[in-house]
């Protein structure tokens, strides 16, 4: 059984060779000193070989190679290749797309209304782009998202912190409904968590109405959601009575 202090002692010769372990493992020593961590085994009648990892600085420990390896027998024993799933998950890993570009996708191909869709890209765009742009889904985690939406009520906006938990979450549900294998951070960060809101049920006053449809003119929002809000104030209608209407 091999030592740290044997793994070291170990020196190139003409040709690689090996040195036993214990339970399947051994090292490869090759021509020029790099010393690799391997397992040989039969699966469904082939003969493969998995490399576990490199030694030494930026590589495996001795003790960290023989957890690999067990894991690597666990995996022997339901019938999985770990030399096959080693290269899926590298191959995940060239593939990952990053938070931005499935994002991106999600606001071009998910169903939504238009004034929806311009309202969540903007947020999308303002708020989550310059954060996680470049991060791979794998990358933000629950807490991530949690300290993200508490900085944004920090500054006096929860409508859009709970804004930015939903759109990360539909955007990680549209990446596992089109085969991400990943975890959405978003489930674990409930809208409540984020902030509360008080019902206010005070009737505008009639100067406080003229004052509201005054300055609608200058509220940053779309056109139609403008005019909408103009309406309301001439009909004094309710939203429900409005979507019905004929």
């Amino acid at each position: 059984m091999l030592t740290d202090a044997a793994i070291r002692s170990l020196k190139p010769k003409g040709k690689k060779y090996k040195v036993a372990d214990r339970d399947g493992m051994y090292v490869l020593v090759t021509e020029k000193g790099v010393v690799s961590f391997r397992m040989d085994y039969r699966l469904n009648g082939r003969r493969e070989t998995v490399c576990l990892g490199k030694y030494g600085p930026g590589g495996l420990s001795l003790a960290r190679a023989r957890e690999k390896c067990i894991d690597a027998r666990r995996a022997l024993a339901e019938g999985i290749s770990p030399a096959i799933e080693k290269q899926r998950n590298k191959r995940r890993l060239m593939e990952a797309r990053s938070f931005g570009k499935l994002g991106e996708k999600w606001l071009q191909a998910a169903a939504m209304a238009d004034s929806t869709r311009a309202m969540r890209r903007a947020i999308f765009e303002r708020e989550l782009l310059p954060v996680w742009s470049n991060r791979l889904l794998t990358e933000i985690t629950p807490n991530d998202l949690r300290t993200h939406c508490a900085a944004i009520v920090d500054r006096g906006a929860p409508v859009t912190a709970i804004h930015v938990r939903d759109i990360v979450k539909q955007i990680y549900n549209f990446g596992i409904l089109h085969g991400e294998k990943v975890a959405n951070p978003a489930d674990e960060v409930g809208p409540s968590s984020i902030a509360t809101f008080v019902p206010k049920n005070r009737a505008l006053s009639p100067a406080e109405i003229r004052v509201l449809f005054r300055v609608i003119e200058n509220v940053p929002t779309l056109p139609t959601i403008r005019l909408g809000m103009r309406f309301f104030l001439l009909s004094m209608v309710r939203k429900s009575e409005l979507q019905d209407a004929v």
